[in-house]
């Protein structure tokens, strides 16, 4: 089965081809009301972002979402969970305080903001899905009580994943801590030949698992370990790692197994919409922004998230990588640009390990809106 990707490109020289209208066209060939009928509460999933990140999606662009699922009878709200690692987002009043210094407040957005997983990321539902490695999953309680959803995703890169599209954006941004602790199942550990001594992973550990040792090496605490690699992101001489060869698969399973189980009960009443535009190397998890690694491309829209990721994987590939950024050297049309920078991701895996447990298809037809 072929599913549908509807794609506006972000090129416009005139009012009615701003990025505004667009993002109501693609909401008019989803035909949201069709897929909003009968259902009450619909949350709008996506990511704020960290404080000192300005990659996220612009509030302005939400609204005619919000707008949109409004006008088909539905309760719109924004949401998201707090994260596994420390930051501006870890609990839910600092969660909320981001969301309203980067612009996600009524005024704009024409909808309330709700963390889905209480205060410190504990509010859960266990969602059976009797796949491979999990026999259930635990979904934020909103997230699990909402009847519909609209998945907005920031496509771009991710140190782990390769790339975090509607799938990620399913998986890590709707289950509860707990849930994110089950998918990041691997631990870091150091290298210290490489290690310099700075230690930044130290200041950036969550669980205070990390610590020098006499001769200035960082050292890794196993049994306190969470497995959420903001050491792996922060370090300059990469020296803190993660076994990649036997650990990726199975993290990237079990994150698409999670994905499942944000969707299974309401499958039917969730649909994606996905920006192509300031596509990053990092996840908005950082607090940074590095340049983009290719042009702005467009914006995407679909009922099936397997598929979005597919097209919107291939409409990134097909671009010239552009200079001064992540990618060294030459990556011209067709060549992977997120394993260009994260050569040890396997983000494939998403895409066919979702196909094979029922989440989507990645046989798509782009139709131009």
């Amino acid at each position: 089965m072929t599913a549908t990707v509807f794609f506006a490109t972000i090129r416009a020289r005139s009012e009615t081809e701003n990025t505004f209208r667009k993002i109501e066209k693609l909401c008019r060939a989803l035909d949201l009301p069709n897929i909003l009928k009968d259902c009450r509460y619909t949350a709008i999933k996506l990511h704020f972002g960290e404080r000192g990140n300005d990659a996220y999606i612009r509030p302005p662009h939400v609204r005619p979402v919000v707008d949109a699922v409004r006008a088909a009878g539905c309760r719109p709200f924004l949401t998201d969970t707090n994260t596994l690692y420390s930051g501006s987002r870890k609990n839910a009043p600092d969660h909320l305080e981001t969301a309203i210094a980067h612009g996600f407040v009524h005024s704009v957005v024409n909808a309330p903001v709700i963390i889905a997983d209480g205060l410190t990321g504990a509010s859960a539902r266990e969602v059976p899905v009797k796949l491979k490695h999990f026999q259930s999953v635990l979904i934020a309680t909103e997230i699990a009580q909402a009847d519909s959803m609209i998945v907005l995703s920031h496509f771009k890169g991710h140190i782990m994943a390769g790339f975090g599209g509607a799938i990620k954006n399913l998986a890590m941004g709707c289950a509860c801590v707990a849930g994110k602790r089950a998918q990041h199942y691997c631990h870091a550990f150091s290298l210290p030949e490489k290690c310099t001594g700075c230690g930044r992973c130290v200041s950036v550990c969550p669980e205070s698992a990390i610590s020098l040792t006499a001769d200035k090496k960082a050292q890794v605490a196993r049994e306190q370990c969470i497995g959420c690699f903001e050491c792996v992101s922060v370090c300059p001489v990469e020296a803190m790692t993660v076994d990649w060869r036997t650990k990726m698969p199975g993290f990237m399973e079990r994150m698409t197994e999670y994905a499942y189980g944000a969707v299974v009960n309401k499958k039917e009443h969730t649909a994606y919409i996905s920006f192509l535009l300031n596509v990053t190397p990092d996840c908005d998890c950082n607090p940074w922004s590095d340049s983009p690694l290719v042009q702005d491309i467009g914006l995407l829209a679909s009922t099936d998230p397997v598929a979005i990721d597919q097209a919107s994987l291939d409409l990134v590939n097909a671009q010239h990588a552009l200079p001064g950024t992540m990618i060294d050297g030459d990556c011209g049309p067709g060549r992977d640009k997120f394993k260009a920078v994260w050569k040890n991701s396997l983000g494939d895996m998403q895409l066919s390990y979702g196909e094979a447990i029922g989440l989507g298809t990645t046989k798509y037809e782009l139709v131009d809106i």
